[in-house]
């Protein structure tokens, strides 16, 4: 199993951003997935999750701004992250999760390396 988050940078505020996660190794499809952030001393956040039927769940600090998707055919998903501000500076993971969860870290056992988004000035 193999997560491999890209897209990740130095944004300025209000710029955009799009974070992409490619997945092998287990049946993609029949998945959900998220976007969780962990900035160094704070637990880890969801962000946004994306069900296998499409259905999506977005972190209040997400909602109007941020955008889950997914294509089954190329196993990948993505978050599209606009009006950025500084406070969304944070790695970014991608996880998957075999199970109906909600944006709970522990329900996802499958994980990404992280990538690295700043928002700065």
């Amino acid at each position: 199993v193999q997560l491999v988050e890209s897209g990740g940078g130095l944004v300025q505020p209000g710029g955009s951003l799009r974070l992409s996660c490619a997945a092998s190794g287990f049946n993609f499809r029949l998945y959900g997935l998220a976007w969780f952030r962990q900035v160094p001393g704070k637990e880890r956040e969801g962000v946004a999750r994306i069900d296998y039927e499409g259905a999506t769940e977005y972190a209040d600090s997400a909602k109007g701004r941020f955008t889950i998707s997914r294509d089954n055919a190329k196993n990948s998903f993505f978050l599209q992250m606009n009006s950025l501000k500084p406070e969304d500076t944070a790695m970014y993971y991608c996880a998957a999760t075999p199970y109906s969860a909600q944006l709970y870290p522990d329900m996802y056992n499958h994980w990404g390396q992280g990538t690295q988004v700043t928002v700065s000035s």
